[in-house]
C-alpha cells in the first residue's frame, strides 16, 4: 500500500466515524457492505459500534450488530458500548445492545455499576 492509499483509508475510516456519530445509517453500511471493517476503532479505540451508541443512535446500533459488530468490544479507557449507552441514558440503545447479548458486567465502570450510580431505575440491567 502506497502512502496515497494510506491517507485514502484514513479519509474514508474519519468519515465512517462521523456517519456513526450521526446516525447515517444507510451511508455506514454502504462502507461495511464494501470493506470497512465493521469493528474498525479509532485512536481512542472506540468502535463505529461505540460511537453510535454513545451518540443515542439506536438502528445504526441494531444495524452494526446485524452486520457483526461485536457489542462487548471496549475501547482504550476499557469502556463498552453499553455503558456509554447507559451513561447517556439511552435506554433504546441499551435494550437493543441487551437484546443481542451484551454483557451489563463489561468494562469498568460497567453498565450496571453506571446504572446503580446515576440512580437509573428505568434502566434494567438484568433484562
Amino acid at each position: 500500500m502506497c502512502v496515497s492509499d494510506d491517507e485514502e483509508f484514513r479519509e474514508i475510516a474519519e468519515a465512517a466515524f462521523d456517519l456513526a456519530r450521526a446516525g447515517e445509517t444507510e451511508r455506514l453500511l454502504r462502507f461495511v457492505a464494501t470493506g470497512l471493517p465493521v469493528d474498525l476503532v479509532n485512536g481512542s479505540g472506540d468502535s463505529l459500534l461505540m460511537l453510535a451508541a454513545y451518540h443515542g443512535h439506536a438502528p445504526t446500533v441494531r444495524a452494526l450488530v446485524e452486520a457483526g459488530a461485536d457489542v462487548d468490544k471496549r475501547n482504550d479507557r476499557d469502556q463498552s458500548p453499553l455503558a456509554g449507552a447507559v451513561f447517556k441514558d439511552y435506554g433504546d440503545v441499551a435494550a437493543v445492545l441487551l437484546e443481542h447479548g451484551a454483557d451489563p458486567d463489561s468494562g469498568t465502570p460497567s453498565a450496571r455499576q453506571i446504572a446503580a450510580m446515576f440512580d437509573r431505575g428505568t434502566f434494567r440491567t438484568d433484562a
